[in-house]
């Protein structure tokens, strides 16, 4: 009697996994757009803490990346019709 070896699917495709790489970078990057902008000087005030690319821009991209992360896991790469 031969016993049925039955493979294991995977569970995500390849275009899964890379949108989800392409996600975590895109998070990752906007973390990095918002870092900076402080004073070691506690007298001193620094105006550029709000500037656009710490208030808008990285918080957006943050924003995205964590919708291209949802899509990664939702999207189904193998479609036969």
């Amino acid at each position: 009697m031969k016993k049925k070896i039955s493979q294991k699917k995977i569970l995500f495709g390849k275009s899964n996994y890379i949108l989800l790489i392409i996600s975590l970078s895109m998070v990752s990057f906007g973390f990095i757009l918002m870092s900076g902008g402080g004073s070691n000087n506690p007298d001193f005030f620094n105006n550029e803490i709000f500037n656009f690319r710490r208030i808008r821009l990285a918080p957006t991209v943050v924003i995205i990346g964590f919708g291209v992360a949802v899509l990664s896991i939702f999207f189904n790469s193998d479609r036969k019709e």
